[in-house]
């Protein structure tokens, strides 16, 4: 442990380091990452937060200092990516392991697509959290995800065939992993809406 980073344990024979949320803010002033995304991250991290204690709470073993670090950085390659038409996703990856992070870096780069579930991981559960938690926030709301793919329709699809059709694949996948993280909760999808509720009273 360090005055930057903390040891956390994956498995008995595993030490992660992951970066405190002091690093995780340094980070994203050090890449200039603009306000509303900052505010966007924060709330992709309460969503997947919200559903990783849900799901502990059922029995599914997950890393939740590992999802927050990961939710928060997600988009650390946001505002440098902007107009370049670079992966976003990737080169806040790319960062990361250069930092020292390869755990969270392996999140950041799977939260727009998720491996093939034939490159299945360890930090899997994780991953998905925080994919499906970005594909549940539009903008600084919680959305549905027909919302939220509305959404990215109406942006990038429009007069463009080859965009949409891939937005649509990531439709179908997202109400897949909806599914899958719901299956063993007592809480519906429905339930995250009420995040945007609480935020207003806190």
């Amino acid at each position: 442990m360090n005055c930057k980073s903390d040891l956390y344990s994956l498995k008995p024979e595993t030490l992660i380091n992951l970066p405190r949320r002091p690093v995780c803010l340094q980070l994203m002033a050090e890449f200039d990452m603009l306000p509303h995304i900052r505010e966007h991250s924060f709330l992709v991290m309460e969503v997947a937060l919200y559903l990783g204690q849900n799901l502990l709470a059922a029995g599914v073993p997950l890393h939740l200092p590992l999802i927050e670090a990961g939710a928060l950085l997600h988009d650390l390659g946001k505002t440098p990516c902007l107009g370049t038409g670079e992966n976003h996703a990737e080169w806040g990856a790319k960062i990361l392991e250069k930092r020292g992070y390869p755990e969270v870096a392996q999140i950041v780069r799977q939260h727009v697509f998720l491996d093939p579930p034939g490159l299945d991981h360890h930090l899997r559960r994780e991953a998905e959290l925080v994919n499906y938690a970005d594909k549940r926030v539009l903008h600084t709301q919680v959305v549905t995800l027909n919302q939220r793919f509305a959404d990215l329709k109406k942006r990038y699809g429009q007069n463009r065939p080859e965009h949409l059709a891939r937005i649509n694949a990531a439709e179908l996948l997202a109400h897949t992993l909806e599914a899958k993280i719901f299956r063993p909760l007592a809480i519906s999808p429905a339930d995250l809406l009420k995040l945007n509720e609480l935020r207003r009273q806190s």
